[in-house]
């Protein structure tokens, strides 16, 4: 075989390889629900998430954990009311409180701040099963912030007829060492994005 029959064969080679791994990416982020990153070959990120686990500090001890796994796909990125995914979070002081997981149904998030709302499909909370809830989470690295939409009543049971991607301030802090919120940023058509030059 000649030299440049050789080079032009092993060129053929590396570009049917790289279509394989394309091709398998794809499919790997498809099969899995999420879309793919934004330097996979074809593809694009998410439109928008609020995942992570965390404890909140309280000063009289109080064991409080919230749980959010919530995702808006990128074929959903102008309706954060397509957004899906579960929520879970409990209180509990001297051995008394209560419980709630729901799924998600609506996320917006801006810079490191999400906002999301979910409906509660199960819960020890009289009351709370089918109520809808907000949470507000500012992902600040170590020292996240958290807030709910019962704030100013004391319990999600209260809260009646909440609009979608509604909650109140992050004024909660995250206890050190219990866990991280992360923030996927959303990034709408009607607003423009900061490409780092003047």
């Amino acid at each position: 075989m000649s030299r440049s029959a050789s080079a032009s064969a092993r060129i053929r080679v590396a570009a049917g390889a790289a279509a394989l791994i394309a091709v398998a990416c794809t499919a790997s982020a498809a099969a899995s629900g999420r879309s793919p990153g934004p330097d996979a070959p074809g593809g694009s990120r998410e439109a928008a998430a609020l995942t992570g686990s965390a404890k909140l500090t309280r000063t009289l001890g109080d064991d409080i954990t919230f749980t959010f796994d919530a995702h808006l796909a990128a074929r959903h990125r102008m309706d954060p009311a397509k957004a899906t995914g579960t929520f879970r979070f409990s209180h509990y002081l001297n051995g008394q409180g209560a419980w709630a997981k729901g799924r998600i149904d609506c996320l917006v998030t801006g810079g490191k701040v999400a906002v999301a709302t979910g409906v509660i499909t199960g819960s020890d909370l009289p009351g709370a099963k089918g109520k809808r809830v907000g949470f507000t989470v500012h992902d600040v690295g170590r020292h996240d912030r958290l807030g709910y939409s019962w704030a100013s009543v004391g319990n999600p049971v209260e809260t009646k007829d909440l609009p979608k991607c509604v909650s109140s301030a992050p004024f909660e802090r995250v206890k050190n060492g219990t866990g991280d919120f992360r923030v996927l940023p959303w990034q709408p058509d009607f607003v423009v994005q900061r490409t780092g030059k003047p």
